[in-house]
């Protein structure tokens, strides 16, 4: 042991000494020098109040941090109200910078702007776009909140809302506002940081001023996307993502469309989508990724590509599965229930997990840069949303095999481009001439570059896909178990115990995660209630027993126990009661009728429990014993096609 002594020390050096050490080495996510100090913070720093008090009497803290001293003093509004101010503790603090046009709280700042931007739009008749985040960056922003409206010219107003939207607050942190009759964004909200004697108006002519111009680049970005999509078509845009490198292990966003592509062909029949619309959807669901429009906001990508699509002619399916398929993105986040649309999003999120998982790009406890995390549980929403009813394993096994077939693909066009540079240096060869010029020379270089760009290009498309399929097949059940492991914390969430979510992943099928989620609510059910829990303890005793037997005696207790052995009445009605629950439960799990299973199951409490009371298993005569312990067998057998019920607690 070790006994440290700390001796004691005025509070104020204590204050003084914690406080310096805090102020330098808070971890702000941008920080700022600025001077010549050495100090970086989030903005420049001017003072430091610094009190403590002490009974009645309240001291500056002496506290020195880059010549900036600690004291009583601070400043109010910039503009507004820039005199000194001296203050005495933190609530005269408060009501001097109030009076000096600063409010404290940014919570207080944040409802004054929201309250004052609803009233000015309402007597307009119009509604504030809500958006929380934008909200806490402007009350961020500003000292003395001054809610103004302006209006957006007529020339803007037929851009999609969504980019006026975002634009607004991108660029200028604007609120929109919105025509609740029409859909349309028609006006917007700027928060000033003091008043003016012209009621804002320089500040508003302004603010219109420099939207025009942000708003006409978006109008210039959306009418020439339009003219590409009405057109050439989305086609285009797919076909620039070849030299967009999505993963330089996994190759170009091009070529991992075509496999999502692939996959969404297969998904399709399972989740009730036509193969061709959803393979077409896929095809140029990320097409808009090539656009001005969302190569100037990223945010707006699958929103852009709906309605490029739509442009294009394509069909309504289709334009709705280029915004839906990067849904949901959260926890929260909506669930598409398209069936192309869900086909795609399956599609995407497989292809991203088996990617990874291929190039053994795997997250780690503290980082998941690729959000694979967030793709898994996208994966169980959808699934378990739309009650589809697919085996995960047999996805996976596509995913290996097409990543085989793409390998042997390129395995051929190398070697078929290998054979024709040789056919044609050979050709030049053949010729035995001199050669003063370079001409052969120079051919020969031509040929080596072709066959160079050719190699490379088919190398950058397919990057080792003969590896990845060895990686995959070998990493299979650690994908499936991450996908499980989401599945348990989302379970979890819902209010389902853990041990039930254990006992119902223990059994077989497990990779049908709807399946497996119906099985495990009515385990959840059946354990809610005093029979169900009952029946567990009385499984646990049979369990218990026959496996303390079996290893005292060096033998399986697994040949069927036989009626004609039974002695007394309760165990030939166990018997009975085993017969019934056998000949219910095996037909219901076969339809995927959990409940009506586990109700059979449950059954058997009452008879378990009167053969415990009534008979001893450890018995002298061999043969009864051997018989009921035969009996336990059956009971545990019976109860284990439900669930695994050893991995319940209690």
């Amino acid at each position: 042991m070790a006994v440290i002594e700390t001796k004691g020390r005025p509070a104020a050096d204590i204050i003084a000494e914690v406080l310096e050490k805090v102020i330098r080495t808070f971890p702000w996510p941008k920080s700022m020098r600025w001077g010549a100090g050495s100090l970086r913070w989030v903005r420049p720093l001017h003072s430091i109040i610094c009190q403590l008090r002490d009974g009645d009497d309240l001291h500056v803290v002496p506290l020195d941090i880059d010549g900036i001293s600690s004291g009583n003093t601070t400043r109010g509004h910039r503009f507004m109200a820039p005199d000194v101010i001296t203050v005495s503790g933190f609530d005269d603090y408060q009501t001097k910078l109030a009076a000096a046009h600063v409010v404290l709280d940014a919570k207080a700042r944040a409802d004054m702007i929201w309250a004052e931007a609803q009233t000015q739009a309402f007597a307009a008749g119009l509604e504030v776009v809500e958006d929380t985040g934008l909200l806490a960056e402007v009350a961020g922003l500003v000292e003395w909140p001054v809610v103004l409206m302006g209006r957006i010219d007529d020339e803007f107003l037929d851009l999609p809302p969504e980019v006026l939207q975002t634009s607004m607050k991108e660029h200028q942190k604007f609120f929109s506002v919105r025509n609740p009759k029409t859909g349309r964004i028609e006006r917007f909200i700027t928060v000033a940081n003091r008043e003016t004697s012209d009621q804002g108006a320089t500040i508003l002519a302004g603010n219109q001023k420099v939207l025009s111009a942000r708003l006409s680049d978006a109008k210039f970005f959306w009418e020439n996307d339009l003219r590409v999509a009405r057109g050439a078509g989305l086609a285009v845009w797919t076909d620039r993502l070849s030299s967009v490198t999505f993963h330089n292990k996994l190759g170009s966003q091009k070529a991992r469309i075509d496999r999502i592509a692939a996959l969404a062909r297969v998904i399709a029949p399972i989740v009730g989508a036509d193969a061709d619309l959803a393979a077409q959807a896929a095809q140029v669901a990320k097409a808009d990724l090539s656009s001005e429009m969302v190569f100037e906001f990223p945010e707006l990508q699958g929103l852009m590509g709906r309605y490029y699509a739509a442009a294009a002619g394509l069909p309504a399916d289709v334009a709705a599965a280029c915004q839906d398929h990067y849904s949901p993105l959260g926890p929260s986040d909506d669930v598409p229930t398209a069936p192309v649309s869900v086909a795609v999003a399956l599609a995407d999120k497989i292809d991203t997990l088996t990617g990874f998982w291929a190039i053994d790009e795997k997250p780690t406890g503290s980082k998941d840069p690729f959000a694979l995390r967030r793709a898994a549980l996208g994966v169980i929403r959808l699934i378990l949303t739309n009650s589809i009813q697919v085996k995960l394993n047999e996805l996976i096994d596509f995913v290996i095999l097409y990543r085989a077939h793409l390998f042997g693909q390129m395995s051929t066009e190398l070697a078929d481009a290998a054979g024709d540079f040789r056919k044609q240096i050979s050709l030049l060869e053949q010729y035995n001439i001199s050669d003063p010029a370079g001409v052969v020379k120079s051919a020969k270089l031509d040929l080596l570059g072709d066959f160079g760009d050719k190699t490379q290009k088919l190398s950058s498309d397919h990057i080792d896909y003969g590896a990845q399929v060895v990686n995959l097949s070998n990493n299979r059940d650690d994908l499936l178990s991450f996908i499980h492991d989401r599945l348990k914390v989302y379970l979890r969430d819902q209010g389902v115990r853990h041990d039930v979510i254990d006992a119902c992943l223990s059994m077989g099928g497990n990779d049908d995660l709807a399946r497996l989620v119906k099985r495990a609510q009515a385990l959840q059910s059946m354990m809610g209630t005093d029979e169900g829990a009952n029946l567990v303890q009385g499984f646990k005793r049979a369990h218990n027993i026959l496996t303390q037997a079996e290893a005292k005696d060096g033998v399986e207790y697994s040949f069927g126990a036989d009626e004609k052995l039974a002695e007394v009445d309760v165990e030939r009605s166990l018997f009975a009661a085993l017969s019934i629950a056998e000949n219910a439960i095996k037909p219901a799990i076969l339809a995927e009728d959990y409940p009506a299973a586990i109700s059979a199951m449950a059954a058997l409490r009452a008879p378990i429990d009167a053969f415990f009371e009534a008979v001893q298993i450890n018995v002298d005569n061999s043969v009864v014993r051997r018989n009921r312990l035969n009996l336990l067998y059956q009971i545990c057998s019976t109860c284990l096609q439900v669930a695994d019920l050893t991995r319940l607690e209690g």
